[in-house]
């Protein structure tokens, strides 16, 4: 079976495993945490998180989407959309309609909810002054007072040049990695807190880049509580080719949307 080949994986823990079925998401292998990684604006991808969910039967779900204080406003009644939308403050956040997201709210049963959004003013102070003066005294922990090494930082900020359409300068690119960097580690803070209080196993909803294991949260995770195991899960849009960042990824149609950069070009 497949879900026996996808424990064997798991067991061996090697760099990277291969791309899975949708049906495999009723079988995933067991961890102490869940990362469902996502393409924000694809409807198939937060039906497939709601299938995993629904097997993983989680104590927590973490969200990138929540910030603490919104995490806790989660009702205990959560049959209606439409409160629960209102009851979140979900309007005006910035993230896709809220129904693409309500099916894993379901599928999660009465599991306790967790934020992890870090705050746009936070964001933009940890692009200034790095993520390390943000996150706090817990920031060695999580491996922010750590320079990265300077090939992987070139790569991350090439990376972060591209995701922004090429349309702001290079040299800005440092600070969108020390956003990034800050966004990892505190979905990462977030987990291990939903791990203790709950005991698990705990499901991460994020975008894919944050579930990416060699640079995303579960990297900061394995610095901060190496004893946890974590399945990193990403969705794509395309054949990540064979140094797909996750131990598990699951290809899917691309939704259309328009062009994200054509507004740059007009500009």
């Amino acid at each position: 079976m497949r879900s026996a080949i996808l424990l064997t994986f798991l067991a061996a823990m090697p760099a990277w495993a291969e791309p899975i079925s949708e049906t495999d998401l009723d079988h995933l292998p067991a961890a102490d945490v869940v990362v469902l990684g996502e393409v924000h604006d694809n409807p198939q991808h937060h039906l497939n998180q709601a299938r995993a969910v629904a097997s993983i039967r989680p104590a927590a779900v973490v969200w990138e989407m929540l910030t603490p204080d919104q995490a806790a406003r989660m009702p205990e009644d959560r049959a209606d959309a439409a409160a629960l939308e209102a009851a979140l403050g979900w309007a005006g956040t910035g993230w896709p309609d809220f129904s693409l997201y309500f099916p894993i709210v379901q599928a999660a049963g009465s599991a306790r909810h967790y934020g992890a959004a870090v705050p746009r003013p936070e964001a933009q102070r940890a692009f200034a002054e790095g993520a390390a003066a943000v996150f706090g005294p817990d920031a060695a922990r999580f491996g922010l007072d750590r320079a990265l090494d300077p090939g992987d930082q070139a790569a991350r900020e090439a990376e972060q040049f591209e995701a922004h359409c090429q349309a702001m300068p290079l040299a800005m690119m440092g600070g969108m990695v020390e956003a990034q960097r800050l966004r990892d580690a505190a979905l990462a803070r977030a987990a291990l807190q939903a791990l203790e209080e709950t005991g698990g196993p705990v499901a991460v909803i994020a975008g894919a880049g944050h579930a990416r294991r060699d640079q995303g949260m579960p990297a900061a995770l394995a610095l901060a509580a190496p004893s946890v195991t974590v399945l990193a899960l990403g969705q794509t849009e395309a054949d990540p080719g064979p140094d797909a960042p996750w131990d598990l990824w699951l290809v899917t149609a691309p939704t259309e949307r328009p062009d994200p950069c054509a507004a740059f070009r007009q500009g």
